[in-house]
Formats: C-alpha cells, structure tokens, sequence
C-alpha cells in the first residue's frame, strides 16, 4: 500500500480578484434569473386576469 502524495489546491494559486470576479458572475446570474422568474409569473397571472391594479 502506497501514501499518495496529497496535490496542490488550484484554488491557491487563484488571484483574489478572479475569484472575487466569479463570485460576482454567479452572483448577478441569480439576479438576473430571478428576475426573469418573476417577469413569467406576472405575464402568467396577467394572462389568467389577475391583474395588480
């Protein structure tokens, strides 16, 4: 039985600010998603007559 040698995090190397960036980028992609959520279910409601005003 032999001990593998443990490998090095890529995430270690990984400047701050790609990461930061990323994090950014998955965080206004939920934003946006979100967003388009909602715009369907208010098109689905307006459509079956529920109406806000």
């Amino acid at each position: 039985m032999s001990i593998k040698e443990h490998e090095p995090d890529p995430a270690a190397n990984t400047p701050w600010w790609k990461r930061v960036g990323w994090l950014l980028v998955i965080w206004a992609g939920s934003i946006v998603a979100l967003g388009i959520v909602a715009e369907l279910l208010r098109m689905f409601m307006t459509a079956a007559g529920m109406k806000s005003h």
